[in-house]
Formats: C-alpha cells, structure tokens, sequence
C-alpha cells in the first residue's frame, strides 16, 4: 500500500479544506512545489496533486504551479481537478503528469476514459469515485448521481480505467476517521487498483487500510496538522 500525500492547490498555494467547500482552508502553504519536494525527500513514491480552482472551474489557474511541481520533483505525480476535456487530460500527461485523475467527465462521459486509455495505456487513467451519502457525486461534490462507487467502478474499469480513487465525501478533512463500508465494497466489486482518500486520521486507520487490498492512501490535512507523522505511515508502506 502506498503512502500518498495530498498537495491540493488554490490560489497558487497549497491548502487543505474541509469536504472541499471553499472557503473552509485550515492550512494555506506558499510554494507547493517546495511542499511536494519535501514529501519526496522524506520517502514519498506518489504525490496526488488537487488543482482545486479547476474542479471549481478554472482549469487554467495553477498550471505554471503544476509545472514547478513537475519539474521539482522526480516521483510519479497523479493530478485531478478541471479535467473537463479529452484535450485537457492529454495536455497534462504530455508535460509529464504520470497519471490523470477524470472524475466528472469520467462518469458523464464514458467513452473518454476508453478514448484516452487506448492513447496513453490504461495504467496511466485514473478515475475519481466520489461517494457522498452512497452514491457518486459529481461537479465539485454539488451533484449527486444515482449509482454507488461499486456500479460506477465496475463499468469504468471494463471502459480501460486502470485505478479508482475512492474518496468518501462525508468525513473528507473532518478529521474524524471513516467508514470501512464503501470501500471493501469497492474492493470486492472491481479488479483494478483503489486508492482511498477521506477521513485518514490516525495511524490505525493507516494500520486497518494495509490490512486490505487497498493499493494506496492519500493523506492530507492529517499530515500537515501534525496528526499522523508521515515517517510513522510509512512503515505500512507495502510496494510489490
């Protein structure tokens, strides 16, 4: 299981919000690339970078930030956030994003996650399961659908998706620990790798996660507010 720190982007800086509602930044951190090289020099393999103004729709707010990022470090970085487009996911696997992170266009529109699976293979694809009160939920967390993670994961994978990332809305930056539920659910529906973002508060969530087939976490506010020491986390890391 990978060990996944969260660099979320807003404004130019590095933020960590509470369910994703604007407005809501408890840390705000100048520099994100600086942040993003730190966690590599402390044993990162992964970063999962948040465009957070793209999901609220400007997509091209925080690019030249993605760019430093990209050019500071030297692990695979995973970006979601304002993807609205096959050109836009094509755009930034071309500057060097390792893996795209399609949420909304993703369940809309699934024909894109074929299409750009086909063009850049299936391990470079990730799809964003959003699951708020058990269904999906979409625009930025404002729209809610009427189909669950599992039915969602499972026709997204025979479309060439080649990972989930499961985060669970309701307990997102709360600080409060998760739900065990939606995401063994998830597990035992689909073949392809999840990664499971929402909640993460403790080292013993960290412990209970390795403990399943969970490919990786990711961490954010949890890390940054001192709550889980990233040094500890990684001794769950497990990379086959």
């Amino acid at each position: 299981m990978f060990i996944i720190p969260a660099v979320d982007i807003k404004n130019g800086k590095c933020v960590q919000l509470v369910q994703g509602i604007p407005g809501t930044e408890q840390v705000v951190i100048e520099n994100p690339e600086i942040v993003a090289k730190d966690w590599e020099n402390k044993g990162a393999s992964i970063l999962h970078v948040i465009n957070l103004d793209g999901a609220f729709g400007n997509k091209s707010k925080n690019l030249e930030v993605v760019e430093k990022i990209l050019d500071t470090v030297s692990i695979p970085v995973q970006l979601g956030g304002g993807i609205r487009t096959v050109q836009d996911a094509m755009d930034l696997l071309d500057i060097g994003v390792e893996k795209v992170i399609l949420g909304t266009m993703a369940v809309e529109n699934p024909e894109t996650v074929k299409e750009l699976s086909n063009k850049y293979g299936s391990n470079r694809i990730l799809v964003a399961l959003d699951s708020k009160d058990s269904k999906v939920v979409i625009k930025g967390w404002m729209e809610k659908t009427e189909k669950n993670a599992s039915e969602l994961g499972v026709s997204l994978q025979k479309k060439g998706a080649g990972g989930i990332l499961f985060t669970n809305v309701d307990v997102e930056g709360m600080m409060s620990g998760f739900d065990m539920d939606p995401l063994l659910e998830l597990l035992n529906a689909v073949d392809i790798p999840v990664i499971y973002s929402g909640g993460v508060t403790s080292i013993m969530d960290i412990e209970n996660l390795s403990k399943t087939k969970t490919f990786g976490v990711v961490i954010g506010s949890a890390l940054y507010k001192g709550k889980i020491d990233f040094i500890d986390a990684l001794k769950y890391q497990k990379i086959l």
